[in-house]
């Protein structure tokens, strides 16, 4: 609501055109039915934003790529992985997620995922990691969600690092040794830039 309050007062001002930057984009897992008519509140949301009658809108590793079918408005898919790419850079081993045999041994793993929530998902993978002899586990994450006991789980002793962006402000009393929190006020800020000047954004940062 409050978003469409501040498209409708730009609006009002004679704003020429208005861009909806949305970091996080809420609802991004309401996005299919599994049955009975339950909201798809991923598309209601979408649905809101369009009828603000901004145009376009950037959002940040939105959970499933599909959803930006919902939007009646073009969107702009800001993918993050960048930012982690810079972050790891000095580490020169990489384990995969899909085969835990030998390759994991004595290696370096780097789990990456769009969100945490409560980090059921992720700490059970680090722990097969561990589990089939990882060194040590990085985990990536775009949207730090943290509900609970996501902080106990991820300041467990599973991760070497945790490593998120701010694109869902942490509270400080989320923080944890091993958090680290990476900006994306300047990948944010390029995207913006390029949407003013009508050039293309698909290949910001690679």
């Amino acid at each position: 609501m409050e978003l469409k309050i501040v498209i409708d007062a730009c609006r009002r001002a004679s704003a020429k055109n208005v861009t909806a930057v949305i970091p996080y984009f809420g609802y991004a897992r309401a996005d299919r039915k599994t049955q009975g008519r339950e909201s798809i509140a991923a598309k209601l949301v979408a649905n809101l934003i369009t009828m603000g009658r901004c145009r376009p809108c950037s959002c940040c590793d939105i959970h499933s790529g599909q959803s930006i079918g919902y939007f009646d408005i073009p969107v702009d898919h800001v993918y993050c992985e960048y930012l982690f790419t810079v972050a790891i850079l000095d580490l020169t081993q990489y384990c995969g997620g899909d085969e835990l045999d030998w390759r994991c041994k004595r290696k370096v793993a780097v789990m990456v995922d769009d969100m945490i929530d409560t980090a059921g998902t992720i700490s059970k993978g680090a722990a097969l990691l561990h589990q089939e002899g990882a060194r040590e586990v990085y985990a990536c994450c775009t949207h730090a969600v943290f509900s609970p006991p996501a902080i106990e789980r991820l300041s467990s002793g599973l991760f070497q690092e945790v490593i998120v962006t701010n694109t869902i402000p942490v509270a400080e009393k989320n923080y944890f040794p091993q958090l680290t929190i990476l900006s994306v006020a300047n990948l944010l800020g390029e995207t913006i830039w390029r949407v003013h000047d009508d050039s293309s954004v698909s290949s910001i940062f690679q």
